[in-house]
Parts: C-alpha cells; structure tokens; sequence
C-alpha cells in the first residue's frame, strides 16, 4: 500500500473535500473518477473523505466511497479517530450501521483511549451506542449455515439466516417484540426452525465467551435471546394458539396494578441460567437484581436492556407499553397513562389494559387536577409578591405593621384569587370519557 502523507492534496482532492460537506453525490462521483483524486487522501489532520462525510452526515456519500474502496480503519487523524468514531459522534446511526456493515473495528481506540462507542455516549448519542454494541456481522452467522467437519447437514437452514439475523441485530430487547419478530416469520414459527436457531444461538454465545478476545455483553445477548426462543418452542409444542398465547402470557397483568409478572420471572431465569457464572456481567446484573422485589424499580428488563445496549431502561412517555418499541407516540384516548406505537398494539395489550384503564383514568385527573392547583399557587404568591413590591417602593419609610382597613383589603384579595383558582380547576377536570369497546378505547396522538 502506497504511504499518503498528511496534507498533499491536488487541486481535485481539495474540491473533493469541499464537495463532500456542500455538494451532491453526482459531484463526489465525478471527482472519484479523476485519476489524480486517492479515495484514502489524507487533509492536513489526517481526516479522510469518508471521515469528512461521516462527520457531516453524507449518508449516500459514505457509501459511495466505501464502494470506491474508502479504508473504513484509516487511523491516521491528528487524534486516533476512524471513520466509525465520526459518524458516532455525528449521532447518524445509519451511517453507523453503514461503517459497521463495511467492516469497521469496534474496539480500536484514539488517543485518549475511547473507543467509538463510548465517545458517542461521551456526547450523548445513545442511539449510536446501541447501534455499535448490537452489531452482528451476518458472515458470522452464515458459518453456520455450511457444513462444518464431519457433519452432513448444517447446523442453520441457509433461508433462516436472514429472519435470524433481524432478531439478533435487532436493538429492542423486550420480551414481547422479540416474539412478534418470529411470530411474523412463517420461516420461524416451526418448531424445528426454532430449535435450530436456538441452538446457533447457544454456540455462537459459547464462542463469544471462549475466544480471545472474550464478548461478555454479546454473550448475554445471545443467551437471553435463545431463552425467548426456547419459550416460544414450548408453546408452539403445548398451544393451540401458539405464540400469540405467549404474547399474552407475557402481557398479562396482576389485578392490583397491571404489573407483567410472567414477564418479570422469564427475565430473571434467562439471567439465572446464564452458563458462565465466572462472568463479570452476571455478577453485576445479579447484584443489581436480586435485592429487588418483583414489581418494583429496577425492572429485570430495564437492567439487562441497559447493561446490553447501553439504553436507560424504560420511561413510560417514551417507549410502547406493549413491544418496548421507542418513539411511541399514541396514548390511550382514556386514561392518557399508556402509550403505543398503533392501534395493532394498543388492541394486543386491551385484554390486560382493560381492567386498570379506569383506575389510571382517576390517577391521571388527580394529577391533573394537582398540577392545576400548584399553578393557580404559583399566581397567587406572583400577585402577592408584586403587590408586596410596589407597597415598599412607593412607602419606603412606612412602619412595618398594617393597618385593620389594609388586612381586610388583602384577605378580600386573597379569597378572590382562591376562588379564581377553583374555577380553573373545575375547568381543567373535564376530561373526555369515551364509551368502553371490545376493541378498546381508540389511541390519541401524544
């Protein structure tokens, strides 16, 4: 390989530069196609073109270099960065995904040591965080979908490699979207095809653990994810309604309080039955499980989503109440307090919703009505501060006590204001009732 040195650009790998952060990709296409442009010439820094559009969010660009031959594992920059690290502090996680997918390191590291993962949740770009840690290279899974040694067949149908590797790259843990992602596989839902993938997924955790490089995360991953599988072999042998009978198992709630307590307990024994208990992860996860009382904070869910994809478990205004999916936006037209990527969700989850939708519908209006009253305080003591105010400055030297014709004045304030304040509460706690359905009550937009 031809050394670059920093800094010696022609004229046309200067205008390729430029082109890159304002030009289209007609432009960068033409300028490749010149002789005296290099795909890998470095600028005065030792940035790349790739890095320079990994920086600036040139999805299609990335691509069009990486095409071109672009060295996705240059590390030649002034500070150790690649390509991978820009586009992860770019916060662009397809372009992410795009680096990953060309065959960037993860674990290569700047000057300070970060890797680029952890420079993206330096800067807060989780969504790359996540995309970085659950990446699965599919060549890894096609291994298993040849013949290995003395065997006939292989150990994974080549056809279930592709439906496989969606669940396993996938970045929503939850339970219940893992099983949807099957359920909406013909390929899957075969109790043979499940066993198979449940036992690549055993082997790929086992190399995960026995390399040289020892994945303690990817590991827990795999074993999680085989644990779901397993659950959903189970059911496809024993139900007649096969995985959607395991969706509602998982779904369904205690009478006091809706908490999913199946879900909880499948959670904690895929933990338990971790093989490795020399694992540093284990440890922390149980540490961080154990103590914990089933229905209380910390979710089993939230802790190992998090230690996984590095993810803060969930927050109720942010994530489907049903599959996990994050950006829901729809909520409950009735009690406002749950919320859902569509109606498809909102409809699988009514069966539990349904008989604590009231109860939550008198939390959310008591709240409602609480936060009314703080505000309609909050004017009150602004008024009371103003007035208070203005007396001083126009009586700077008047004794501090008030007179019997001043106290009665401001008591008739005061009433005023409170009575004010009632009426606004009156008008804040109507809320819309909608008539119960067998399919629920319709979602609103948050």
């Amino acid at each position: 390989m031809v050394h670059i040195k920093k800094g010696e650009l022609t004229q046309e790998e200067k205008e390729l530069l430029e082109i890159i952060g304002k030009g289209t990709v007609q432009e960068t296409r033409t300028l490749l196609a010149n002789k005296n442009v290099r795909v890998n010439c470095l600028d005065e820094n030792g940035m790349t073109p790739l890095m320079h559009a990994a920086y600036k969010g040139k999805l299609d660009i990335c691509k069009l270099l990486l095409r071109h031959g672009a060295d996705v594992n240059c590390h030649q920059h002034k500070y150790g960065y690649t390509a991978l690290m820009f586009a992860a502090l770019s916060g662009n996680k397809d372009i992410v995904w795009v680096m990953l997918e060309g065959g960037a390191e993860t674990d290569i590291v700047n000057t300070v040591g970060r890797t680029a993962a952890q420079m993206a949740a330096f800067v807060g770009q989780h969504d790359c965080v996540t995309v970085i840690n659950n990446f699965f290279p599919r060549e890894r899974l096609d291994y298993y979908t040849k013949p290995q040694g003395l065997d006939k067949e292989p150990k994974l149908p080549p056809k279930l490699a592709g439906p496989l590797h969606k669940i396993i790259t996938t970045t929503n843990l939850h339970p219940v979207k893992i099983v949807m992602l099957i359920n909406e596989n013909p390929l899957l839902t075969e109790e043979a095809a499940l066993s198979k993938c449940y036992r690549v997924m055993d082997l790929i955790c086992e190399k995960c653990m026995k390399q040289k490089d020892m994945n303690e995360v990817l590991a827990m991953k795999m074993h999680y994810i085989s644990c779901i599988f397993q659950k959903c072999i189970n059911f496809v042998k024993d139900r007649e309604n096969k995985l959607d009978t395991l969706i509602k198992s998982l779904l369904k709630g205690r009478a006091t309080d809706g908490f999913p307590v199946y879900q909880e307990k499948i959670i904690r024994e895929s933990i338990r039955k971790f093989p490795y208990c020399e694992a540093t992860l284990l440890q922390q996860l149980v540490r961080s499980i154990a103590p914990v009382e089933i229905g209380s904070e910390p979710t089993a869910f939230s802790v190992l989503n998090q230690a996984i994809t590095g993810q803060v478990g969930f927050v109720d205004v942010e994530f489907c109440t049903t599959c996990g999916e994050k950006g829901a936006s729809k909520r409950c037209s009735v009690c406002k307090m749950v919320i859902y990527c569509d109606q498809t969700c909102q409809k699988t989850h009514w069966f539990a919703h349904k008989k604590i939708c009231k109860n939550l519908k008198d939390i959310y209006e008591k709240q409602q009505l609480e936060a009314a009253r703080e505000k309609s305080q909050e004017e009150n003591d602004a008024k009371l501060d103003v007035n208070s105010n203005c007396v001083n400055e126009e009586q700077p030297h008047a004794e501090t006590g008030t007179s019997q014709e001043d106290s009665s004045q401001e008591d008739s304030n005061t009433k005023d204001s409170v009575e004010g304040g009632k009426e606004c509460l009156q008008s804040d706690a109507e809320l819309e009732c909608i008539q119960d359905s067998p399919a629920g009550p319709q979602t609103s937009e948050e």
